[in-house]
């Protein structure tokens, strides 16, 4: 995979070539994590970074099969619920 130029927008947006968006085989809607790395960043899958670590990590039952989102959502709910009554 050869370098490619992107500009940056006024908004802070930065368009993915087409040809780097298919060679890393991203999605359209999925969620990548962007790493600092002192004069360059690092992009990578959001879910591949999970699947990566799949099994390193026990996953509590009542989170088994939910999206990233999905437990996030379900764990603040939880705290919250138990620590201020709130929901």
């Amino acid at each position: 995979m050869t370098p490619q130029s992107a500009t940056i927008t006024g908004k802070r947006q930065l368009t993915i070539p087409i040809d780097i968006y298919n060679y890393l085989g991203f999605k359209q809607g999925e969620k990548v994590l962007i790493t600092p790395e002192r004069d360059h960043f690092k992009v990578q899958s959001y879910q591949a970074l999970l699947d990566s670590l799949a099994g390193s990590v026990k996953v509590p039952k009542k989170y088994q099969n939910l999206t990233p989102d999905q437990a996030i959502e379900k764990a603040k709910i939880i705290h919250f619920t138990q620590e201020y009554g709130v929901r």
